[in-house]
């Protein structure tokens, strides 16, 4: 790939909003143009449509500019997520049309002692590969299922997806750059870039001992091919076991300095009040004291059957899924038929890594008519467990929503 065809881009945004248009209302149904009030209706409610970009399948689309596209439920029936399926989140507006190898680069510089400047072809072959399975998840990922409604971008569960990342070490990369010993933090920033004046760039920051992990790299492959565009080709950071947030797209700087400098996204946005479940009171405005939001909780999605599925009575039903969490690893998921009344074992595929999705699957007979509450709850290695719908905690920001989750089936 050697970058993207902007009329391509552009034409098939138009589509997009085109489309958006005529699937979404632009005004609530009881709004007039005239500013004559009408007899008041059901509250308004977005439902994004299924839209297609380049390189991607029809998924749901929040936005176009800049693209917010969510994966379908159906898709998480698997452990690997295709990259044509494999959500789209961005922070601004502006990004590259497209990217020319010849001219791209990715620099390292502030406290060091040997300031780099390498392409694409130079992180391949100039450092060992590593490969692995890793879950990216955004930090909003079912915030839709929080109540009250928080603010952000209401996803549902499908902000997520697992794919086999190939890259080189963050910290042999720092290592060639002769990074001081001194040094306490990276900032590290993409291509990405705000539209208006003044709004802090989306810039992250690492301390040196997540520098200094040997998973988190530089990647260059997703799923054996180049990274897709919106996923940010040509490299994106990969931080295993950690929110999306984390992970930036479209590398384009790494500055390393000897002291905590301030950085917007990492010291005053993503963050989670500073206690143990990062929550407060349902509907309490975030605390003055926060910490950043980091590690993956654990999660089991439920991928089929899909909500308000109708099933015939007698009918052998099938529900499978995806669990994970931050790499401690799945040891089972648990199933309930019944609304959480009694709880069975499923059974789980094989571990792709400590980092990946697990896929699981349970069969039954839907011997009762009537509507049947199907829910899944995984558990790890260390006995950590999800929590009750009933009993998730709250914090503002609609973050790490966790809770088993629940599916509703109709039998007849």
């Amino acid at each position: 790939m050697t970058g993207m065809n902007r009329r391509r881009f552009l034409q098939s945004s138009i589509l997009c909003i085109g489309a958006g248009i005529l699937n979404t209302p632009a005004f609530p149904r009881s709004a007039s143009l005239t500013g004559v009030a009408l007899a008041p209706q059901e509250p308004y409610v977005f439902h994004p449509p299924m839209m297609t970009f380049p390189e991607k399948k029809a998924m749901l689309m929040h936005s176009d500019s800049p693209p917010l596209l969510e994966t379908s439920r159906s898709a998480f029936a698997e452990a690997i997520t295709p990259n044509d399926q494999f959500f789209v989140r961005w922070h601004h507006a502006v990004i590259p049309d497209s990217i020319d190898l010849n001219t791209y680069r990715i620099s390292i510089s502030g406290n060091v002692d040997n300031p780099l400047q390498f392409s694409l072809d130079e992180l391949k072959n100039r450092f060992e590969p590593v490969e692995f399975f890793a879950v990216k998840q955004c930090g909003g990922n079912s915030r839709k299922l929080y109540t009250p409604t928080t603010s952000g971008i209401q996803w549902m569960h499908g902000a997520m997806g697992c794919a086999h990342w190939k890259g080189a070490r963050l910290k042999d990369v720092l290592a060639e750059a002769k990074i001081r010993s001194n040094s306490q933090f990276i900032k590290v920033n993409g291509l990405e870039r705000p539209v208006m004046p003044g709004t802090p760039p989306f810039q992250r920051k690492l301390d040196m001992e997540e520098c200094g992990r040997d998973d988190v790299i530089i990647a260059y492959e997703m799923n054996g091919t180049d990274l897709p565009y919106l996923n940010g080709y040509p490299a994106v950071l990969v931080v295993p076991g950690y929110f999306a947030d984390n992970w930036v797209k479209m590398l384009e700087t790494i500055v390393v300095t000897e002291k905590d400098e301030p950085v917007f996204y990492t010291d005053k946005a993503y963050r989670l009040p500073n206690n143990e479940l990062g929550s407060v009171p349902v509907g309490a405005d975030m605390p003055e004291d926060t910490r950043p939001l980091k590690r993956l909780r654990i999660k089991s999605v439920i991928a089929e059957p899909e909500q308000d599925s109708h099933v015939k009575k007698g009918d052998q039903i099938t529900i499978t899924g995806v669990a994970f969490d931050s790499g401690l690893g799945i040891q089972e998921v648990l199933v309930s038929i019944d609304g959480g009344t009694n709880w069975t074992s499923a059974q789980l595929d094989k571990e792709l890594g400590k980092y990946a999705f697990r896929k699981w699957t349970y069969r039954f007979n839907a011997i009762r008519s009537g509507e049947m509450t199907l829910m899944s709850r995984a558990v790890n290695r260390l006995g950590e467990t999800q929590p009750l719908p009933e009993n998730h905690e709250w914090n503002p920001a609609g973050y790490q929503w966790n809770a088993a989750d629940r599916v509703t089936i109709h039998v007849s």
